[in-house]
């Protein structure tokens, strides 16, 4: 069983809780977007600007049950809004464990949340860097440090 699988928790509560979550940790200047297919959570945080994506399940999944058995168009509505409800669930405890990490000491903010740090271009760092990880992998060669940006 996935975590919150069968969570009633609505996401309005979910979002209210990890902004809370944020705010007793110290971020500022957040907020939440969504749209069909993925949500966000943006704030701020030691300077740092943050965005977390949420990749949100297709209505169209959900037509179906597990078993492959039809669902009625209100059963497949509520399985659909249950996942929605999962994932802004799970975000919640992701934030949660990234901030007590950092608040024992056990990491820092950079290195929770290095992956989501928005860079000036407007992509998050992850964008960058994990198309020269996989070349790394496959090459088993470091890419040349370029200083100066992009040319």
């Amino acid at each position: 069983m996935s975590y919150a699988e069968k969570t009633s928790v609505s996401v309005d509560k979910s979002q209210a809780e990890v902004k809370a979550i944020l705010r007793r940790y110290g971020a500022d200047r957040f907020g939440t977007m969504e749209e069909a297919s993925k949500a966000f959570l943006m704030f701020e945080f030691k300077g740092l600007t943050i965005q977390m994506e949420v990749p949100l399940p297709d209505a169209s999944e959900f037509s179906r049950t597990e078993t492959g058995r039809s669902r009625t168009a209100s059963s497949a509505d509520e399985a659909h809004a249950q996942a929605i409800r999962q994932r802004w669930r799970a975000l919640v405890l992701a934030v949660k464990a990234k901030l007590e990490a950092v608040e024992i000491g056990i990491s820092t903010v950079e290195k929770e949340f290095m992956a989501f740090v928005m860079m000036p271009d407007g992509r998050n760092l992850s964008e960058h860097v994990l198309p020269e990880l996989q070349k790394m992998a496959v090459s088993g060669q470091m890419p040349q440090l370029r200083l100066g940006g992009p040319k």
